[in-house]
C-alpha cells in the first residue's frame, strides 16, 4: 500500500487582502511517487492563516475514501492548533484559554471534520526552504492568489 502525503501552503499578499491556498497530493511507494494530484484555489480578502488552513482542509476533502496519510505543513498554527490547542478549545466551547473566542473557528471545524475521516500524521516543516514539495505546495498557492490580486482582469 502506498505512503500518502499532502503538501500544503498558504499565501497572502497583505494580511489580510488576496489570497491563495495550494495542495500537493502524492502516493509514493518507497521514493517513487506513483500518483499525484494539485490543488489550488484563492479568495479576494482573506488572511494568510486562513488560506494555511483551507489548504489543509482541501487536501483532506479531496481524498474520496478515508486514507491513512501525513500532512505536511510549514504553518506552525496550523500544525499546533490541530495537534494542541483544539481539543481545549472545543472543552472550552470554542473559546481560548483567555476565554476569548477562537479566530477562524468555522475552518477549524471544518478542519476538524475532515481529519476525523482519516489517520493524520501531522508534520511541519521550515518554509522557504528549499523543501521541494514545500515549495510546490507555494508555487500553488501563489497561483491560486493570482486571480484576485488588484490589476487582474476579471473573466
Amino acid at each position: 500500500m502506498p505512503d500518502i502525503f499532502a503538501f500544503t501552503d498558504g499565501a497572502c499578499s497583505g494580511n489580510p487582502g488576496p489570497g491563495g491556498w495550494g495542495a500537493l497530493l502524492q502516493a509514493k511507494d518507497g521514493e517513487t511517487v506513483t500518483k499525484e494530484r494539485e490543488l489550488k484555489g484563492g479568495e479576494a480578502v482573506t488572511t494568510n492563516n486562513r488560506m494555511e488552513l483551507m489548504a489543509a482542509i482541501s487536501a483532506l476533502e479531496a481524498l474520496g475514501k478515508p486514507s491513512t496519510l501525513t500532512v505536511v505543513t510549514d504553518s506552525a498554527y496550523v500544525k499546533g492548533g490541530i495537534t494542541e490547542w483544539m481539543a481545549g478549545w472545543k472543552r472550552k466551547g470554542w473559546k481560548t484559554s483567555a476565554g476569548k473566542p477562537v479566530k477562524n473557528e468555522d475552518l477549524w471545524r471544518r478542519l476538524d471534520e475532515a481529519a476525523a475521516r482519516h489517520r493524520v500524521r501531522w508534520q511541519w516543516v521550515k518554509g522557504h526552504a528549499g523543501h521541494p514539495e514545500n515549495e510546490r505546495a507555494d508555487a500553488l498557492a501563489r497561483a491560486g492568489m493570482a486571480p484576485f490580486k488588484p490589476g487582474r482582469a476579471k473573466a
